[in-house]
């Protein structure tokens, strides 16, 4: 069986041309080593972190994404630091990619780092990886001046799914900035804990329509959404589609009946998703009392609004008995 890098020249062949006065050469040699697959071309690409020129760098970053494990991370997180926004930003998003957990022993030094993309980028990194030695970090920069900081956080501590976490993300759920509240909304779509599903209900009310759209997603998915009935029926009347959209969708998922006819006007709303959602979620919910409804809209103009009308009568009647037909 051939190996990895069948396709190419000898990986020495290749790292030899890393060293050409043409800095184009040399990114050619570093996109040829990091479509090699070979582990041997991470030292190589290491070395090119210190090149003189950017593009070279951002090369050498994206290349060592096409690896994973703790040598090609130490070579990103200088690449991190970079003072050229595009090198570190090929870096960020690399290190994003990364699944091994010893990864995380490069990165978790620069959580607090001077610099706030630097410390995004870290946490940014350090979700994948699941390391519960990074919630300690990932708590603290919850305080970060820098918004995207903790929105980053938050991502941390909810891919971590740890109960002692549950009162620091309902915190965030009430942080000034609106992408730090819908990030930890999301975060606690996996507790039970009733603090969890009760910051997820005050969301549903929250002046900023994604955070309220978040929530009423999660609401869905969460342990002690059905407790949330009333106030997911009404965001039904939210002035914001997507909202209704979400709310309908969870409603589907958690088959609230007395919703039936709150959910109705949507399948006539002029947008197509909101009545596909609508006559989804109306056959989870199976309630006889839809299928009129449903079947004025089962030769609807949208051919996923039909689909979705015409399963929703079909379980119905099973799930009835009824003689339902369209």
């Amino acid at each position: 069986m051939a190996g990895p890098f069948e396709a190419y020249d000898d990986i020495e062949d290749v790292a030899e041309r890393l060293r050409a006065s043409d800095p184009s050469e040399r990114r050619v040699a570093i996109i040829e080593l990091g479509n090699s697959g070979d582990p041997d071309a991470v030292a190589h690409l290491a070395g090119m972190v210190g090149d003189p020129d950017a593009g070279v760098r951002q090369q050498t970053a994206l290349a060592l994404g096409e690896f994973d494990g703790p040598e090609a991370a130490a070579a990103l997180v200088w690449l991190l630091v970079d003072p050229e926004q595009a090198v570190a930003s090929a870096a960020a998003d690399s290190l994003a990619e990364f699944k091994d957990p010893d990864s995380a022993d490069a990165i978790l030094p620069l959580v607090s780092h001077d610099h706030a993309f630097v410390r995004m980028g870290a946490l940014r990194a350090l979700k994948e990886l699941r390391r519960k030695d990074a919630l300690k970090p990932a708590l603290a920069a919850l305080q970060d001046v820098d918004a995207s900081v903790r929105v980053q956080a938050v991502g941390v501590i909810g891919f971590l799914k740890m109960e002692e976490a549950i009162p620091a993300l309902a915190a965030a759920a009430t942080d000034g900035d609106p992408h730090v509240r819908r990030a930890a909304v999301s975060a606690l779509a996996f507790s039970g804990l009733k603090t969890a599903a009760e910051s997820i209900m005050r969301a549903m009310g929250d002046e900023n329509w994604m955070v309220r759209e978040v929530a009423a997603e999660t609401m869905g998915t969460n342990k002690l959404g059905s407790q949330a009935a009333d106030a997911l029926i009404a965001r039904l009347d939210d002035p914001f589609w997507q909202v209704r959209l979400k709310a309908i969708r969870s409603l589907g998922r958690l088959k609230v009946a007395q919703s039936t006819m709150q959910i109705v006007p949507s399948l006539t709303h002029e947008q197509a998703n909101l009545r596909k959602e609508a006559a989804a979620a109306l056959g989870e919910i199976a309630d006889r009392a839809a299928l009129p409804f449903l079947q004025q809209v089962a030769d609807d103009p949208d051919p996923e609004v039909r689909k979705n009308a015409r399963w929703a009568i079909e379980r119905i009647g099973a799930v009835k008995g009824s003689n339902a037909s369209f």
